[in-house]
Parts: C-alpha cells; structure tokens; sequence
C-alpha cells in the first residue's frame, strides 16, 4: 500500500535568514517540495527552480547530493541572499528527521562534580558513546577536577608540548584527551570547561568551522549575561575585544555522535603554565606577556564573579534555551568511566601515543 506523509523543517542560517522546508512524501521519494523563509531571492521564480530540483528525489538523500541538486538546478542569473544551498538541505533533512535542532532532544546537565582529571576525559568518551548508540539523552557536562593538571590534544607530540621537569617540579597530571587541539594547563579552579555530548544529527549538513559558534550560541548569551561581549574568531577561539578567552575541540564517534568541548580562563598562573607548556612560552610571547608574575584572568577579572556563579549561570542559561534538566552521574556510567581512565587515560601508553 502506498504511504503519501507531509513534513516540516526549519534551518536558521547563522548570521542569516530563516529556510523552511514543507514536504510530500511518497514511498520514500519527495514528490513535491515547497522552500519557503525570510530570504531574498532574485528572479523570484528562481524558488520553482528549487522547488523542482528537489522533486523525485528519496527522503533520505544525504545532505551534499541536495545541496549539489539544488545549486545545479538554479539557473544562472540566480542570486541568493541570506541563504544557501546548504541551508536549503539542512531544512530538508530537517524536515524528514534525519537533522535535528536541539529542540528535538531531551537534553541533560551533569553539573560540576570535583573528579580526577582521567575521569574527565573517560566520561568525554562514555557520555558520547552512548548518546550515539541511543542509551542516554545528550548532555551538558561541566568539568571540576581535583588536581593541577595538562590536557593534551589527540594529536599533539607529548615531548613537543610538555616539559617534563616542569610537570615534575609542579605535581601536574598530564593526560591526552580524545579531541583534537591544543594542550590546556589546568589547575584546580583556574579554567571554565564544559562538554556536549550530542547526536551527530544536530550539525547535520552544517560546516565544521560553522559548528563551532553553533554549538555555542548559548555560552555567549551566558557570558553576555555575565556582561563579557565574547565572539568566536575561526577556527575555534573564544575572544572578547581584549584578547582570547578560550578555544573549542570536537571528536565524531562514527555517523551518530559528536564532542563538542570548550574550555575557558578563568585565573591561570601564566609563569608556571610556561614552565610545564612549551608551546605556552611562545604563545604568551607572542601575548606580550613577559613578566613571570602575570596572570592570565579574563573571565575573573571581566566578570568580577566567583568560578561557581559562571557554572551556575551557564547551566540556567542551558536550562532556559533548551528546556534540560539537571541529573546526577549514574552509578553504571561512573564504573564504566573509572575503568576506562584506569585502563586507558591513566596509561602511559595512551599520553605517549603521539611521542
């Protein structure tokens, strides 16, 4: 029996309009498309070409042949502002629940619980493994740790980024973690971090660089909140008009899961971050910053707020945008975690993988 249903998607294009999507449906093919949305589009009837380009095709068509459909079939005068043929996919894709927003989910907060640093990272991968198998909702995690420590980078050289007299010197925990970017020196108190462990379905069909500012649309309303003006500079840093406050990192598990991570200054002593980070001496350098007593603040000294009241703010923000709720770590996923930084965050084998 033949199966006609009708769909709806919305995508806002970043910095632009609204595309909207109304579809038919039928076994599987879309037999009629209706794009519509606040855009402006010249000649109009350029919409018909849309329209018709993505007529025939099966619901599931993956978000780049759309894309690719849609700008084959524009005629050449075609003009399009505020909109894409991206955005025009993502809509679709939207609309037939293969890309999602984030209203589509059940979102979590995990608020900050102080742990080992291995613990961190381990829960980076369990939390995002099982949002990606489908066994939990997403979440919002944010990060507390109980020791000074390094965070290296999936990719980075360890004897490249750390020195090791410096880590002995201080007591610091170096770990690598499964994202990529760069190394983040790490005391206790010192940075605001947060993790997202998210269906892949929510970037779906948007660019890796346009990601980053998506995913963290919310963290700049709760730093406006908190009267900082930050903005993102590509590929993945934070800054305000006085400098860089923070960077990003992400990893994909498989089709279906992604980690989005961020971690942000709060009141790092910049001389030892330069004794245990050597990339850290050249970037402060490259800052200015010569004096063995400087401290690297930002969001300290541009809030003028404890740690715990960014947290708070922050989780508030989430829980308005997004409609979360705030959980604790369950007693199975915190096993699972302790025996994953044991046997993998804690091994010298796993920090030295990239010697």
């Amino acid at each position: 029996m033949s199966t006609q249903t009708t769909h709806h998607g919305e995508f806002k294009v970043l910095g632009g309009k609204l595309v909207a999507a109304d579809l038919e449906v039928q076994d599987g093919v879309i037999v009629r498309a209706s794009v519509n949305g606040d855009f402006f589009l010249e000649p109009d009837d350029a919409l018909e070409d849309i329209n018709a380009a993505l007529t025939g095709l099966p619901a599931d068509t993956e978000h780049h042949v759309l894309a690719e459909r849609v700008r084959a079939g524009l005629r050449p005068e075609a003009r399009l502002f505020g909109f894409d043929a991206e955005a025009v996919a993502t809509a679709v894709r939207r609309a037939v629940g293969l890309a999602t927003t984030w209203e589509s989910h059940r979102w979590e907060i995990l608020p900050p619980e102080p742990l080992p640093i291995e613990m961190n990272t381990a829960l980076d991968q369990i939390l995002t493994e099982d949002v990606a198998a489908g066994r939990r909702n997403p979440v919002m995690r944010l990060w507390q740790w109980t020791e000074p420590a390094v965070v290296i980078g999936a990719f980075q050289s360890l004897a490249n980024e750390v020195d090791p007299d410096g880590v002995t010197r201080h007591g610091i925990h170096v770990v690598r973690r499964v994202s990529g970017g760069g190394a983040m020196f790490m005391e206790a108190d010192n940075c605001v971090t947060f993790a997202l462990s998210a269906p892949a379905s929510l970037v779906d069909g948007i660019d890796t660089a346009e990601s980053y500012p998506f995913l963290d649309e919310w963290v700049m309303e709760a730093l406006r909140e908190l009267g900082v003006q930050a903005f993102y500079q590509p590929l993945n840093d934070i800054a305000t008009d006085q400098g860089k406050i923070g960077g990003a990192a992400q990893k994909r598990f498989g089709a279906t899961g992604l980690l989005h991570h961020v971690t942000m200054s709060y009141d790092i002593d910049a001389d030892k971050m330069t004794e245990v980070l050597r990339i850290g001496r050249e970037k402060l350098r490259g800052k200015g910053v010569a004096s063995a007593k400087k401290r690297v603040d930002p969001l300290r000294r541009q809030t003028g707020v404890p740690r715990e009241q960014i947290w708070e703010t922050m989780m508030a923000v989430f829980e308005r945008r997004y409609g979360a709720r705030r959980v604790e770590l369950d007693a199975d996923t915190r096993a699972r975690a302790e025996e994953l930084a044991r046997t993998k965050f804690s091994s010298p084998e796993w920090t030295a993988r990239v010697p």
